[in-house]
């Protein structure tokens, strides 16, 4: 079994037999140097199949619901440690092993943060989350300029509804301040003097994949319409000879 972090905030970890601590500690075995995150946030036991988690501070979830005892794990629950989110998984194995492989999913949109304390942490959306200074959000930014509950965002089809949750310094999408808005791919989300860009990764991957297919068909293109000029021309030296 292994842990698969949305946010890409630790490498793939596969979880050994015996305890895992994860938190801030520099001698945690999962060290998550992370906004709201204790210094030992949780333990995770393995015992063969087995996986439990020990919530040891808030806020921990479990499939979006806080966690406040120890509860057995399956593959593809979620866990939550503050603004962290990651996925037990089965890692894959070979030979006889028949079970099913989880694939992890690259999110629709993921928030960079371009400035403050969040610069250069990626926040992966998924579901609907909560920016604020308070602990218990998705995303805790721990400064006195953001307020305890500053603004909630949702991913839909067409972008990531915004809504400011009557912030004291105010939530603006490219420098406009909105109370509700739509972030696209590109766009910038301001919470007072801390700035996010939005970003689409799986648009951009199959974007990505799709490009050596449009080279290949232009190139196709191009070559056969310079195979009918060659024609053309070989027709009109005919023509001309009689």
């Amino acid at each position: 079994m292994q842990l698969i972090f949305a946010g890409g905030e630790h490498s793939p970890f596969i979880l050994p037999e015996g305890i895992t601590a994860i938190g801030a500690a520099s001698d945690a075995n999962v060290v998550l140097a992370q906004p709201g995150i204790a210094p030992v946030h949780a333990r995770i036991e393995r015992r063969g199949e087995r996986v439990q988690v020990q919530p040891c501070a808030e806020p921990v979830r479990l499939n979006g619901r806080p966690l406040r005892e120890a509860m057995v794990l399956k593959s593809g629950d979620t866990l939550e440690f503050a603004s962290v989110r990651c996925r037990l998984v089965r890692e894959h194995a070979g030979g006889g092993d028949r079970s099913t492989r989880i694939r992890s999913t690259v999110p629709r949109y993921v928030l960079r943060g371009v400035s403050g304390p969040t610069f250069g942490r990626n926040f992966g959306i998924e579901s609907a989350l909560t920016l604020g200074r308070q602990a218990d959000c998705e995303i805790c930014i721990p400064l006195g300029e953001i307020s305890r509950k500053h603004a909630r965002l949702k991913p839909t089809v067409d972008g990531v509804l915004v809504e400011d949750l009557d912030s004291a310094n105010g939530t603006s999408i490219n420098g406009k301040r909105i109370r509700n808005g739509v972030l696209q791919p590109g766009d910038e989300l301001a919470l007072d003097t801390v700035r996010f860009m939005l970003l689409a990764p799986a648009t951009e991957t199959a974007a990505a994949s799709g490009a050596p297919a449009r080279q290949s068909h232009l190139l196709r293109m191009g070559a056969l319409v310079a195979l009918a000029v060659v024609l053309a021309l070989s027709i009109a030296k005919a023509v001309g000879a009689l």
